[in-house]
């Protein structure tokens, strides 16, 4: 799973999330880093609204909770999410004696990322990407 950090820099760099059912997020800026929620229609249902997303927390009695806005939550994006965000850009994904490596093709050429975790290694591919 991709890091709260890189999640951060994604978001900060304009990586923008549509919540689906699937997805998984943290409640960002309430000491919740390491709770990590599912969009799924039977717990948390995501709503959008003219003013952007809800995401309400069904079934959930233990929690004084009944929705949050999206604004107030971080998405950690999954590996297709990531590659799908890189589209055309993306050319490769390798093992490597580090772990994994993303190829990227950009104007000034190709760029290699490497990292242990292949969402990570995504996910800095990316905001490389996002970073021009």
């Amino acid at each position: 799973m991709i890091t709260v950090e890189l999640a951060r820099r994604l978001a900060d760099a304009g990586l923008r999330w549509h919540p689906v059912s699937g997805d998984r997020f943290v409640l960002a800026g309430r000491d919740m880093d390491t709770q990590v929620f599912v969009v799924s229609e039977m717990t948390i249902e995501a709503e959008s609204l003219a003013s952007g997303s809800l995401l309400k927390f069904n079934g959930t009695t233990e929690w004084a909770l009944d929705s949050v806005d999206q604004e107030s939550t971080l998405w950690l994006p999954r590996e297709d999410q990531l590659r799908h965000a890189l589209g055309p850009a993306f050319v490769r994904l390798e093992r490597t004696d580090v772990g994994w490596a993303v190829t990227t093709a950009g104007p000034g050429g190709e760029q290699r990322t490497e990292h242990p975790d292949p969402e990570d290694a995504y996910g800095t591919a990316l905001l490389a990407l996002l970073a021009g």
